[in-house]
């Protein structure tokens, strides 16, 4: 009797510089989905790998000739949203497994676990890992951007997630760019699961990806999807009108008190000086939203491809 989901999956896989893990990780992912699906596929997204990791995506698909495996090569090193994206555009599974490395800590039934979950109601869950092994930056941008959220949906550390098609078509239309996944996954409206797991007692197989450019995207996710900037602007305001109450209160006091100070400049320096810091942080704040604008509005490409290859 055949108990196998009739649904058709996607598992996209980002394989990063570094990456050792490429021919176990997908040897273990597809024997998950071989016993419990009936069609899948897999696309791995080659973001300038080292072609020792493209040999062993071939090796695995030389050994398992009836899966379905895709190659994607960029055109140059994207970074983890825009490769990602890349991957899940060519998907076609009404749900969508998203792995940003290789790297496994769980027991491979956790991927079943999630997808179920998901069939539950969820549009999106995510298997997320015990705080305690996140980086400490990793833990203070999430309270950050949790706190000046507005949205009620937390990020947390993801290992992997299962993304519903809908969701994907949902977050599709939202904007023509995603800068940050999981940002717009939480404010997409649809329903989120964080699934906790136990780590395996082992440290895990294969390398936790690092991705280089984290800090311009932890900046972006923070002035698009959160009120941080507008509330620190707002907040150096306010501290500047108190300075400028303060200091027009001094001024006043000294034009019409008995002892005028000769040297004035001091304060006349240090209000200027205050001014124009607030002025330039400003300024920054502002330019950091055009830039942001900029790319997501008049970018076309959201990312390019060298080739697609079907294995």
């Amino acid at each position: 009797m055949n108990n196998k989901e009739s649904n058709f999956v996607s598992a996209v896989v980002y394989l990063h510089k570094g990456e050792t893990n490429a021919y176990g990780f997908l040897d273990m992912m597809n024997f998950v989905l071989k016993e419990n699906f009936e069609k899948y596929e897999i696309i791995c997204v080659d973001d300038e790998v080292e072609e020792s990791v493209i040999e062993d995506v071939r090796r695995f698909k030389s050994e398992n000739e009836n899966t379905i495996v895709s190659i994607i090569r960029m055109g140059f090193q994207h970074g983890l949203e825009a490769a990602m994206n890349a991957g899940i555009d060519l998907s076609i599974g009404d749900f969508v497994f998203e792995f940003d490395s290789c790297f496994v800590d769980y027991e491979k039934e956790l991927i079943m676990s999630v997808y179920y979950k998901a069939l539950e109601g969820f549009d999106i869950v995510a298997a997320t890992p015990p705080r305690r092994q996140s980086k400490l930056s990793s833990r203070f941008f999430y309270n950050v951007y949790n706190y000046f959220s507005e949205s009620d949906k937390k990020l947390a550390t993801e290992r992997f997630q299962v993304i519903s098609r809908r969701a994907i078509n949902r977050v599709s239309s939202y904007s023509k760019t995603i800068p940050y996944r999981k940002a717009v996954y939480a404010s997409s409206g649809l329903k989120v699961y964080y699934m906790d797991y136990k780590p395996l007692e082992t440290l895990g197989t294969g390398v936790k990806f690092d991705d280089e450019e984290k800090e311009n995207t932890a900046i972006d996710a923070l002035v698009l999807f959160t009120n941080l900037a507008y509330r620190v602007s707002m907040l150096i305001s306010i501290v500047m009108a108190l300075f400028m109450i303060a200091a027009g209160a001094y001024t006043v006091a000294a034009y019409f008190g008995t002892n005028r100070p000769v040297e004035g400049w001091a304060p006349i320096m240090g209000l200027v000086a205050a001014g124009f810091f607030a002025t330039f942080v400003i300024l920054t704040i502002v330019i950091k939203y055009l830039d942001v604008l900029l790319r997501l509005v008049f970018k076309k490409q959201k990312y390019l491809i060298s080739s697609i290859e079907k294995l």
